[in-house]
């Protein structure tokens, strides 16, 4: 179980600047109020996947600047809770609750049933990301191509393998040129897609 002393270690909030840490112990407790109580269809805790989020950026893509790492914690918050927006405006700020709603699909937002135009939706919504709000997900599509492998869901699986191919390589690869960050983000989400294609379970 994790409490607030454990999610302040993984933001690693004793290396940012002074000014920073009251906003991680705010982000600290909002992950738990957010994430508490949910699991994800593996059958582990929700809050492991944005843990290992931020996991990524931090020690893989090297990203240290805590808004960043703030987001990626943060990054479901609207879409497995999309009353929490207002508590989210009001102590981290609306300019944050505005990232946080780029990133989350429309009928999440909305509380309603996905319907036949989301996909399209949400795909020319991703395409309008800043390079941080991309390396978010783009960190987040490599922590759920890690543990797909244990999801009991052939279908979600073979669907999560062919956006992936579809739209979200092609985009990261096209993203790559804009930073460092991204263009380490691209290979390493390629590098995850052969290893799954390799293990077997691409045609599982």
């Amino acid at each position: 179980m994790h409490d607030r002393n454990s999610i302040l270690a993984v933001l690693n909030t004793n290396a940012w600047p002074a000014g920073h840490h009251d906003r991680g112990l705010i982000t600290a407790d909002l992950s738990l109020t957010v994430y508490g109580g949910l699991t994800r269809d593996q059958g582990t805790l929700y809050i492991e996947h944005p843990l290992s989020v931020v996991v990524i950026l931090r020690d893989e893509l090297h990203v240290m600047r805590p808004d960043m790492l703030i987001l990626g914690l943060l990054h479901d918050a609207l879409e497995v809770s999309p009353s929490s927006e207002p508590e989210i405006a009001a102590r981290l700020g609306r300019f944050f609750a505005e990232k946080l709603r780029a990133l989350t699909p429309d009928h999440r937002l909305e509380g309603r049933p996905k319907r036949a135009t989301d996909e399209d939706a949400w795909r020319a919504k991703m395409q309008r990301l800043s390079s941080d709000g991309l390396l978010i997900r783009f960190a987040d599509r490599i922590h759920n191509l890690r543990d797909l492998s244990r999801s009991p869901d052939t279908s979600r699986r073979q669907r999560y393998i062919a956006s992936l191919v579809d739209f979200y390589l092609p985009l990261a690869e096209a993203a790559q040129t804009e930073s460092a960050e991204l263009k380490a983000a691209y290979e390493l989400l390629m590098g995850e897609y052969d290893r799954y294609r390799s293990s077997g379970m691409a045609h599982a």
